[in-house]
């Protein structure tokens, strides 16, 4: 296993972890949108908090197939032939969730509630699923010989997988209420910060019942015992931090510190994983191995140069273009707004 093989990795779980701290709050706000706001001119201030943001931060997924595709490309057959229906049903979800942003904005006042649904529902069932997905690859799945994946039902629904979506979802819609906090003026921030205060106790038992589950249901705990028991410990961390920030009335660290619980997560399936990139529920000798599912080296070296070139530019627009719409949202007036 080269350096090149191992960097490549970790990069892809950086941009996975990329996506979902940023893109873990826009599912968030599109939740909260419809279970948060009261009435019409609630959701619509609820939803200009992304408007500007939504659509660059789920290029970060984007990104990820697309490195995890050009770096691993026998990983990328394997996962995505393997979940073909699950990120089928992902996809649907980001394309109502999409069109709902659109739509809403120019219908009439009638039609604006079948759209704030359609956010709703879009919003999540993509953290849902993902949440299912990486679950069920952790547990491992019927991988052949030659990386081929034949998957029943309950291979994909399980106790484990069902959890880790649910909690997957619940961080998102945590995250995203941590950022309308930050984000809005008046009512909203402060029922935002209430509401989420009230969720991290939820939060705290789905994180009792994800560790349990994850002890048993996987060898993290006798493969990388020391990684898994830190990443572990590092997701209720941050927890905590979030609540306590947002008792404290620090809403700035209570968004950083719920985007970094999503980042842990990342950290901890990848962490688990490694060298591994797909666990086999048959045998441990069909686990797709890093060194075995990798592009040649010249591939890897001339994508090292190009990420090299591209990342400090596409960080440096990022970082402008938020620091452009930095200032928090106010109630809109009639007719404006989203």
């Amino acid at each position: 296993m080269s350096f090149l093989q191992i960097l490549w990795f970790i990069l892809i779980g950086v941009l996975f972890s990329g996506f979902f701290f940023l893109d873990g709050f826009d599912y968030g706000v599109g939740m909260a949108a419809k279970t948060l706001g009261h009435n019409e001119k609630e959701r619509s201030q609820i939803i200009a908090t992304i408007g500007p943001v939504w659509d660059a931060n789920e290029v970060w997924l984007i990104t990820a197939g697309g490195a995890m595709f050009a770096s691993f490309p026998y990983w990328y057959a394997s996962l995505f032939s393997g979940y073909y229906l699950i990120l089928l049903i992902i996809l649907v979800g980001l394309i109502i969730r999409g069109v709902s942003f659109e739509f809403r904005a120019k219908s009439p006042k009638p039609r604006k509630p079948f759209w704030d649904n359609a956010m709703a529902i879009g919003s999540f069932i993509a953290p849902f699923f993902l949440g299912v997905m990486f679950i069920s690859m952790i547990k491992g799945m019927p991988l052949d010989a030659h990386g081929d994946m034949t998957a029943h039902f309950f291979d994909y629904f399980n106790w484990f997988s069902i959890v880790g979506g649910i909690a997957l979802t619940l961080l998102t819609y945590l995250h995203g209420l941590n950022y309308i906090a930050l984000k809005t003026k008046g009512v909203i921030s402060d029922r935002a910060q209430n509401y989420s205060k009230a969720l991290y106790w939820v939060l705290y038992v789905g994180e009792v019942i994800f560790a349990l589950l994850l002890l048993f249901q996987t060898d993290f705990l006798q493969v990388h015992p020391i990684l898994t028991l830190l990443c572990l410990a590092l997701i209720v961390g941050f927890s905590v931090a979030g609540h306590v920030a947002n008792f404290v009335n620090k809403q700035g660290w209570a968004f950083f510190f719920s985007g970094l619980t999503l980042v842990s997560l990342v950290a901890l399936i990848f962490c688990g994983l490694f060298p591994r990139v797909m666990i086999s529920s048959i045998s441990s000798k069909y686990d797709l191995m890093i060194q075995s599912a990798s592009s040649s080296n010249y591939t890897l070296i001339v994508m090292t140069i190009a990420t090299i070139i591209l990342i400090p530019c596409i960080l440096a627009y990022t970082i402008w273009s938020y620091w452009i719409f930095r200032k928090r949202i106010e109630m809109p007036a009639i007719g404006e707004g989203y």
